[in-house]
């Protein structure tokens, strides 16, 4: 009797098995698709471009100076010529342009700004001097200097802190420079001379040496201020016309290493931040497979 139990019990399990498993195979065919794979990140709009302004005022400088004479020979037509004084006034400047962000650490622009102010003054003498028997003839000058100066300047980031990021860099370009109003005034034994020279336009070999600090105001502003060493290069005039004098010798002048030290506040509005949403890929999903 317990055996005629035990074999109907296992025929009752193994009738549920067999009818059970195409079921539950069913079930597993069923369950839910993987999840799909994740959007590629959104395409930023205007990428690291940006546009740049700058204002500031340079202490401004002049090294040597030449004269040239148009007729006769400096060293023998006039004796003991000498240079007594040069000076040169400081400059304000205001300029923009255009530059790319390439990643964190290094940035670029291309930049053009006018340069006024800079009025330049020196006087030269020669002759005997008047405790020997004679006195020097005295000639004074004084011309306006502006410029138009374009680069191309290169930066390294040094790292971001509470928004404040450190930098320095370099740049190189053309300075076209305009000597207007320049005229000679004689004194001593050239009194009553004077004489003016043409405007005259130079263009020179540019160069720079900048650091500074940036702060981020918002993702997409940022002020500067920063330090530059600009050189200038050098600035010509056309030869001096002179009047109420027989004996002009029609010289023209030479102005070397024009440098300015400068102090720029700027920014620099970065032209990314609108973004273009991905498109999802639609893959076909796979057939289901039953298995019994």
């Amino acid at each position: 009797m317990r055996r005629t139990k035990l074999s109907a019990l296992a025929r009752s399990i193994t009738l549920v098995a067999s009818v059970a498993a195409p079921c539950l195979a069913q079930a597993a065919d069923l369950l839910p698709p993987l999840p799909p794979e994740p959007l590629p990140p959104p395409v930023e709009i205007g990428g690291g471009w940006y546009l740049r302004g700058d204002v500031g005022v340079g202490a401004t400088s002049i090294g040597g100076l030449t004269t040239t004479l148009s007729k006769g020979n400096l060293a023998t037509d006039v004796p003991n010529y000498r240079y007594d004084q040069k000076a040169i006034d400081d400059q304000f400047f205001a300029g923009g342009g255009v530059g790319y962000q390439f990643g964190s650490y290094f940035h670029g622009d291309i930049t053009a700004e006018y340069r006024g102010g800079g009025k330049i003054t020196f006087q030269d003498s020669y002759g005997e001097n008047c405790n020997v028997g004679g006195c020097r003839g005295i000639n004074a000058y004084q011309g306006n200097l502006s410029s138009v100066v374009v680069m191309a300047n290169g930066y390294v980031d040094l790292g971001t802190w509470y928004g404040v990021t450190p930098f320095v860099g370099g740049g190189v370009g053309t300075a076209f420079h305009q000597l207007s109003g320049f005229n000679d005034r004689g004194y001593g034994e050239a009194q009553y001379g004077y004489g003016i020279a043409k405007d005259k336009t130079t263009n020179t070999f540019a160069w720079a040496a900048m650091a500074g600090l940036g702060y981020s105001v918002t993702p997409n502003l940022k002020l500067e201020l920063g330090y530059r060493y600009l050189n200038l290069g050098h600035v010509s005039s056309n030869p001096v016309t002179c009047f109420n004098t027989s004996d002009c010798v029609g010289a023209f002048y030479k102005v070397k290493d024009v440098t300015s030290h400068d102090v720029r506040i700027g920014m620099r509005w970065l032209l990314g931040g609108g973004v273009i949403a991905p498109v999802a890929e639609y893959h076909e999903p796979a057939p289901l497979v039953r298995k019994y």
